[in-house]
């Protein structure tokens, strides 16, 4: 069992930076890939970028490559997702997730789930 918590959302105007961190429960975080997605208003859920279980594969969607980067830290259990250059189209709830395999693009490959982060980007 993996229990993940998401922090650092909030509300920034467009050009701006957040750094998104997943804390992950368990001794074996080592072994899984990690994802985060997200869900606009209205809109379904979307991948948005995923690392392997050693930092050595990483993912991201066409639409925030070159702006967002994915990473990981081993000893603290944690993920992160740094984003910048932030675009009002960047609000959502952000979620991370995990699961004991390769690094996926689609929700149905992750296993646990955080209960999210609300990221707000104001024009």
């Amino acid at each position: 069992q993996v229990q993940v918590v998401e922090s650092g959302g909030g509300l920034v105007q467009a050009g701006g930076s957040l750094r998104l961190s997943c804390v992950a429960s368990g001794r074996t975080f080592s072994y899984y890939a990690m994802g985060w997605f997200r869900r606009a208003p209205g809109k379904e859920r979307e991948f948005v970028a995923a690392i392997s279980w050693n930092g050595g594969t990483t993912y991201y969607a066409d639409s925030v490559t070159g702006r967002c980067t994915i990473s990981r830290d081993g000893a603290k259990n944690t993920v992160y997702l740094q984003m910048n250059s932030l675009k009002p189209e960047d609000t959502a709830v952000y979620y991370c997730a995990a699961h004991k395999g390769a690094p996926g693009t689609t929700s149905g490959a992750y296993t646990y789930w955080g209960q999210g982060t609300q990221v707000t980007v104001s024009s």
